[in-house]
């Protein structure tokens, strides 16, 4: 009978030794997640605040104060918030009326072209750049394009290259055919292919950028999206910066509203 008791006494305990929740102050968050990677979530603070929620929970984190401490201590705790906040879908063959006019620009030049795509995504982009420079008569030798990211994950994921029906939904079979093989559901890109994109997990902001190739042409689609104004014309004029020909245009998505 006495054992019953304690025991009930040792789970109140434990019970009690369970911090309480507090996820007061995404506010905090925002600004801190803002100044490491130029990423403004303001306009998306319910969003945002429910994710970290879900995240925290499966850590056993039980505030933002808590997650912001553990960030600053474990890079790989950081880089995973990262990943798990900046995740995006996309497919082949988008926008292709950028690619088609940087290709009637490329022939022009008359030797190797380098092209960046910053964000990379998952290569669905790069990758489709280099197949339409391979439809358009370039050979394997004559270009390279490097994509860059901020989030690990979706880096790896483009560099394994294997998508689904969904992504591809834009190319004809004669190009899927031509460029991947199936497995299953599954579409693996080829070598010929791959090989002409270089991937790299980076921020724009990194002081490491610069360590980077100049480039012919480059690409930065559904990134702006995510800057405030003043961070829009900073990520503008890095990029400004890594251009051969400073008066060559930089192709942005039509979403991010760049002056």
């Amino acid at each position: 009978m006495f054992g019953f008791f304690r025991k009930k006494e040792k789970q109140q305990e434990e019970k009690k030794q369970i911090p309480q929740e507090n996820f007061s102050g995404i506010e905090e968050f925002i600004f801190h997640f803002k100044d490491k990677t130029g990423i403004d979530f303001s306009n998306k603070k319910d969003i945002i605040k429910n994710k970290l929620i879900l995240f925290c929970r499966k850590k056993e984190i039980y505030s933002f104060t808590e997650l912001l401490q553990k960030m600053a201590q474990d890079f790989s705790l950081k880089q995973e918030i990262i990943d798990y906040l900046t995740v995006n879908e996309t497919y082949f063959f988008r926008e292709l009326p950028q690619i088609e006019e940087m290709i009637k620009k490329a022939k022009k030049l008359g030797y190797k072209v380098e092209i960046l795509c910053a964000p990379s995504s998952s290569g669905d982009e790069p990758y489709s750049i280099a197949i339409m420079l391979l439809e358009a008569g370039f050979l394997p030798k004559d270009f390279h394009i490097i994509g860059i990211d901020i989030s690990k994950g979706i880096i790896e994921k483009a560099k394994n290259a294997i998508y689904n029906e969904r992504s591809l939904y834009r190319l004809n079979q004669e190009i899927k055919d031509k460029y991947f093989y199936k497995r299953e559901n599954k579409y693996f890109l080829k070598e010929i292919v791959k090989e002409k994109v270089t991937f790299r997990c980076v921020n724009i902001f990194d002081e490491t950028l610069g360590n980077l190739r100049k480039f012919d042409f480059i690409f930065s689609r559904n990134m702006m999206i995510y800057f405030d104004k003043e961070t829009k014309i900073k990520a503008k004029n890095i990029l400004q910066k890594l251009l051969k020909r400073p008066q060559e245009s930089i192709y942005f998505g039509h979403a991010d509203m760049v002056g």
